[in-house]
């Protein structure tokens, strides 16, 4: 957040664009559970997709292809028969590891305080 003395329509503007940016990049449900996935190591695409509970084929070939163009992750095809392709972070995806963690102390609090609230609405009710 910027600070007061920081404020000022260039400063703001500035922000706005970076967190577009960020978002634009990190959008949808499933680009930083796919990055959390491959932070185990490298996997092939139905071990992702099994990691992924919920995501569809054509959306995690999708969500692939982009951290691929974005230099999040690498796809490697091995020489097997039949081939093998995997899927793995590069050095780069090392710069979301604070947010990534970030992100996760904020869900678990959240969670905790939607959770007591709802016991405080139970123990309130009639």
């Amino acid at each position: 957040m910027l600070r007061p003395e920081q404020h000022s329509a260039e400063a703001c503007s500035a922000s706005i664009m970076a967190v577009k940016d960020a978002l634009y990049m990190l959008n949808g449900k499933w680009k930083l559970p796919l990055i959390v996935a491959l932070s185990n190591g490298s996997m092939r695409f139905n071990d992702i997709q099994r990691a992924l509970d919920g995501i569809t084929p054509k959306i995690l070939s999708k969500e692939l292809r982009e951290l691929e163009l974005n230099e999040f992750i690498v796809r490697k095809v091995l020489p097997t028969m039949p081939v093998t392709v995997t899927y793995e972070l590069t050095p780069y995806s090392n710069s979301l590891d604070r947010v990534v963690t970030e992100l996760r102390n904020w869900g678990v609090q959240h969670r905790e305080r939607i959770i007591a609230g709802m016991r405080l609405q139970k123990t309130k009710q009639p």
